[in-house]
């Protein structure tokens, strides 16, 4: 797969989460916020990314962003990262998101 390629992919999926992240934000139902740090106070990654953070009924959602996408989400900042990381992995977050979906349908 190509650089130009996965970079697309990347900026789609961030574009994605924005809108997702902010449409939970403005329903209220769902804990949603952003920080320029980890729950251990550090910078995400020297300062150059930041997390964005979702507490869903079926658990615990994150990805980081490069600081200049800070903008895109119109979520509430904090000043780190309130909720300790869980050690989720990627497809622990594919399997909480289909959770949701499927759950959100059903109510």
């Amino acid at each position: 797969m190509s650089n130009e390629l996965i970079q697309e992919l990347y900026e789609f999926r961030m574009l994605y989460n924005a809108i997702a992240f902010n449409e939970l934000h403005k329903h209220k139902e769902i804990e949603v916020y952003k920080s320029k740090r980890h729950n251990n106070g550090e910078l995400c990654f020297d300062g150059e990314w930041f997390i964005v953070v979702a507490i869903l009924p079926t658990g615990q959602i994150t990805n980081h962003y490069h600081i200049d996408n800070w903008d895109l989400f119109k979520i509430p900042s904090k000043a780190k990262m309130e909720h300790k990381f869980d050690e989720h992995t990627p497809q622990d977050v594919i399997q909480r998101i289909k959770d949701y979906l499927i759950l959100s349908t059903n109510s």
